[in-house]
């Protein structure tokens, strides 16, 4: 498939693809999502763990 110019082509990865890559990075946690859901904490993101 050609692109236009002037379009910018995206990848929308469905669930099992980044779910793929989670597993194989092998980082000690992963927070997600769930359709229709969101995780809201009163932490700061200083707060999480960089590997």
């Amino acid at each position: 498939m050609r692109i236009p110019d002037g379009h910018v082509p995206v990848f929308w990865a469905c669930g099992v693809t980044p779910q793929a890559a989670v597993l194989e990075s092998g980082v000690p946690f992963v927070l997600g999502h769930a359709p229709g859901h969101i995780l809201v904490t009163d932490l700061p993101d200083r707060q999480y763990p960089v590997p």
